[in-house]
């Protein structure tokens, strides 16, 4: 409990010292102005500016506002000229009372930084209010027997004006009995007091009336008039006396209508008439008889109306005692009004900013003023906020706070604050005032969009239509507005060979893919590029992700047939000996495909042969073999036709023609067929001069593509070399559009394949492939094998 309360000593302590340091930093010594009342609205009080050392950039700048310690707007300050001028008419009645001089007390607040200075200004009286009486009568009674001399205390007039505006003198209308007599009271009022000239007598005169007149002092002067009636009276000799001259009573503001207040006692030694005693208020204001009333033949003063102590604090009130023959006294009653807790603070928000950017740090948001018009404990408060917001409470000059916010915010994190300021006072019950305040964090580009993943792979198929949506790259950015804002635009690719900007495009706005173009998986199976996201924040900030696009392969690609060549000269005649075999290697049907996968994989089917059941083809790898011996009865000559077919959906295929020749020996020459020769004489000498000059130019064409591929095989560094006898033996892969670049094409093993080409005749043009990398054997291959070499070398080719 000690630390306890060393803890809030210390803290009272602290906030003591946080006023008195701002108490010193708001200015020098008041301002004073003054403005007379009922002055138009919008008149000119002074140039707060130059009396304050201030520029008028300097006002706009900074905020400049005038505050009243009582909240009302009386003045306005005009930015541009730096005059401070009247926001309303000023009534010095309304604002002071009877209160001179009259002071109006306010702040000007600078901020940024934040600064007070004080002012007051004086409202001067004008002659605008008349000497009124409260009563339109008075009524006096004076004995007959009174001696000249005596003075009669009578009603005074109101009048609200105050100084040489205020009531200056009384007068009554001429008579021959009495004359006014000015009394000056304590108060520095003046009461008029009728005194008894000449002796009356009542039976001469039971009754007199005069006309009294207040006069006050203004230019022109106002005036107000009442009647007196005086009665006279059979002598009486004895006036009422109160038990005592003073009487204190103190009252709760908030004790009901009607409550019984004090009960004034006064006592009259006549009997009669002369005895009863009646009370009335004298020289009770207004204020006074709307408050209070008083039972005329009892004395109690009883409550009439509520009593407010931030209004009044305390009553005076004359009272006097008159008996039956008309003398009177007179007593003060003394009514002290006790505060109650009966007024909850008040907040007054004199600036509030509403959105806050997130990385400002010690941000001015709002600055306020509390107030309660109770006293003592009752008008003492206490400003707090939540504990778990990042922001806290500077007292500043007076009963003026600052909310600040003590760190950078993160917008992403907590977008809205709601701030409750409550005002609690120390009084029992404690009373409490709650003002909410909703603070934005507005948004600063400090998140750079991000992908929804590092890497994307699109896949599309070949031979696609031109601007065909491939897919989408998607960023999102943890921002708000424009810093939030995405453009998505195509990084320049790492490879310069790659010409990105005819392949794709990217829609800005969405980040959804195109391609530009058709794409041939033959010529280009995958490629990958950069993918950029940008905010439109100010510096924009960026990421990157990478994207893979796969082109799916399409049975765009029919078989191409390598061997035997189709080139329209005459076909490729094989040679087979009629001891051969069942399942003698009569030729090979090479073919590639230029698809890939199952686009590429190749069947072989024979679909006309001249003699069906003599031969028969490979499914798998194109082999043409004897499906039985031959015999003697076996034709010579045999054409064979086979069909070459990829797995593609549709399937594409190709179709090559084989002729077969049947020999005893491979001793027996090579003739030109019958069928040849008789074509050959029967040709008109003109058409055998146009297929020679045909020959010669596709012999020249033929020979000039072999020397550009072996100039860019040499170029590759791949081995070439040349035969005798005009042998042409290109080494390496075949050219790109034959060859299955994924490994899986047609050919389950590779080959390699000498081309000899032997020219002179139109009809002895003879071809004939040797694998260099020979395919694994198959049954009774190695029979095969030395049986076509020895065939080969029996007609002495050399083979290499």
């Amino acid at each position: 409990m000690e630390i306890k309360g060393e803890l809030a000593l210390w803290k009272r302590q602290v906030l003591i010292l946080f006023v008195l340091l701002e108490l010193s930093e708001a200015g020098p010594e008041s301002v004073r102005y003054s403005v007379a009342e009922e002055t138009e609205v919008g008149s000119f009080v002074a140039n707060f500016a130059r009396d304050l050392g201030l520029g008028v950039e300097e006002l706009s700048s900074r905020e400049a506002r005038v505050v009243s310690d009582d909240n009302e707007k009386h003045l306005r300050l005009d930015l541009r000229t730096g005059d401070l001028l009247l926001n309303e008419k000023l009534d010095r009645e309304e604002l002071c009372g009877s209160t001179e001089p009259c002071v109006l007390h306010f702040q000007m607040v600078l901020e940024n930084p934040l600064q007070f200075f004080r002012a007051e200004l004086q409202v001067t009286d004008i002659n605008d209010h008349s000497p009124m009486f409260l009563d339109k009568q008075i009524l006096i009674k004076i004995s007959e027997s009174t001696s000249t001399g005596t003075t009669f205390l009578m009603e005074s007039a109101q009048d609200l004006d105050v100084g040489t505006n205020s009531l200056q003198n009384y007068t009554i209308s001429p008579n021959s009995h009495f004359y006014i007599k000015i009394q000056d009271s304590s108060d520095g009022k003046l009461y008029p007091e009728l005194v008894l000239d000449r002796a009356l007598d009542h039976e001469e005169e039971s009754e007199l009336s005069l006309t009294l007149t207040a006069l006050d002092g203004g230019s022109p002067p106002r005036s107000g008039t009442t009647l007196v009636l005086i009665k006279v009276l059979d002598i009486n000799d004895n006036a009422p006396q109160f038990a005592q001259k003073l009487y204190e009573v103190q009252v709760l503001e908030d004790t009901p209508i009607g409550s019984w207040i004090i009960t004034i006692f006064a006592n009259d030694l006549d009997t009669g008439n002369y005895g009863k005693i009646s009370y009335t208020f004298l020289h009770a204001s207004e204020d006074i008889r709307k408050t209070f009333e008083i039972n005329p033949i009892s004395g109690e003063v009883h409550l009439r109306s509520c009593l407010d102590f931030e209004v009044i604090q305390f009553y005076t009130i004359r009272i006097q005692a008159t008996d039956g023959g008309g003398l009177s006294e007179e007593c003060t009653l003394l009514v002290k009004v006790i505060d109650i807790n009966d007024n909850p603070p008040e907040v007054t928000i004199s600036s509030f900013t509403k959105s806050i950017p997130e990385n400002a740090s010690e941000t001015l948001v709002a600055l306020f003023s509390v107030r309660d018009q109770d006293s003592g404990d009752n008008g003492r408060m206490v400003c707090s906020i939540q504990d778990d917001l990042p922001f806290y409470l500077k007292p500043t000059f007076k009963n003026f706070f600052t909310l600040v916010s003590e760190k950078a915010l993160d917008r992403e994190t907590r977008s809205e604050y709601n701030i409750t300021i409550t005002v609690t006072d120390l009084g029992t019950p404690r009373l409490k005032t709650q003002h909410n305040l909703t603070v934005t964090v507005s948004d600063v580009n400090d998140n750079a969009p991000a992908f929804s993943q590092t890497t994307y792979t699109l896949r599309v198929r070949e031979n696609n239509s031109p601007a065909l949506h491939i897919g989408s790259v998607s960023a999102t950015d943890r921002d708000s507005g424009a810093n939030a804002q995405v453009t998505y635009s195509l990084l320049p690719p790492h490879d310069p060979q790659l010409s990105l900007g005819s392949l794709v495009s990217i829609n800005a706005d969405n980040g959804q893919l195109f391609a530009l173009r058709s794409l041939d998986f033959e010529a280009l199976q995958a490629f990958e590029f950069r993918v950029g996201a940008a905010d439109r924040g100010s510096p924009a900030l960026s990421s990157q992700a990478l994207v893979r696009v796969l082109v799916a392969d399409a049975n765009d690609n029919a078989p191409f047939v390598l061997y035997p060549l189709q080139n329209g000269s005459a076909p490729c005649t094989e040679l087979v000996p009629r001891a051969a075999e069942a399942g003698y290697l009569v030729a090979k049907v090479v073919a590639v495909d230029g698809d890939s996968g199952q686009n590429a994989w190749l069947s072989y089917q024979l679909l006309k042969a001249t003699e069906p059941g003599l031969f028969g083809v490979w499914a798998h790898n194109g082999e043409v073999r004897t499906a039985r011996p031959l015999s003697e009865r076996d034709a010579v000559k045999h054409r064979l036709l086979v069909l070459v077919r990829d797995h593609g959906e549709p399937p594409l295929s190709a179709s090559v023609t084989l002729h077969v020749l049947l020999v005893d020996g491979f001793s027996q020459p090579y003739l030109p067929l019958p069928d040849a020769a008789a074509a050959e004489a029967r040709a008109d000498p003109l058409t055998v001069y146009l297929v020679v000059a045909l020959a010669s130019v596709s012999s020249l064409f033929l020979f000039s593509v072999l020397v550009f591929v072996a100039v860019r095989l040499c170029r590759r560094r791949r081995a070439a070399s040349a035969s005798g006898d005009g042998c042409s033996v290109p080494e390496g892969p075949f050219p790109g559009h034959l060859v299955d670049v994924s490994g899986a094409g047609t050919l389950s093993q590779s080959y390699q394949y000498e081309v000899c080409l032997t020219g002179g005749s139109a009809t002895g043009e003879f071809k004939f492939l040797k694998p260099i990398i020979p395919s694994l054997p198959v049954p009774d291959t190695g029979r095969n094998i030395e049986g076509n070499e020895n065939f080969r070398n029996s007609f002495g080719f050399n083979i290499q």
